[in-house]
């Protein structure tokens, strides 16, 4: 499945955010979002692009930048991760993977010679406007995150 094109509209949501309360990507407006979407909290990629992101948190926040992850896990299940390795970025919860769907990273992959479905590690990085300004598929973890900042800083 292709993901969204960049130059198109950001699909909106609202879900239910780490610390409580949840977190609607239009209240973000007027600012670039970086969106990634990542499998499942507290395996060995999840939690390395987990700890890059909240490493370069404070650049991020000097370009103006908010950063957000999303997985199909639960509030609880984000908390207990974002405790466990002291991640400094918010985590969003899409329990039904309306907007795993709605960003198309949810699909068909392959491990071991299995095919199932899940998510595809993949980065948005949403411009001021709501538009998408760049996208990364299927993500490779080393050195992600910097090349990430590198585009932000380069809006």
């Amino acid at each position: 499945m292709a993901g969204l094109a960049e130059g198109a509209k950001a699909p909106d949501f609202e879900l239910p955010r780490t610390g409580g309360g949840s977190l609607r990507l239009s209240d973000l407006r007027g600012r670039p979002v970086v969106l990634y979407f990542y499998p499942q909290d507290d395996t060995s990629s999840c939690t390395a692009e987990a700890i890059d992101f909240s490493a370069l948190r404070p650049q991020f926040e000097a370009a103006g930048a908010t950063v957000i992850g999303v997985s199909p896990d639960s509030v609880k299940k984000h908390d207990k991760f974002k405790a466990k390795h002291r991640l400094d970025v918010d985590l969003l919860a899409d329990e039904d993977g309306k907007v795993l769907r709605d960003y198309a990273v949810w699909g068909e992959k392959s491990m071991f010679g299995r095919r199932y479905m899940g998510v595809i590690r993949t980065t948005y990085l949403i411009g001021a406007d709501g538009r998408i300004a760049r996208v990364w598929p299927k993500v490779r973890v080393a050195g992600h995150a910097q090349a990430v900042l590198d585009a932000v800083r380069a809006l």
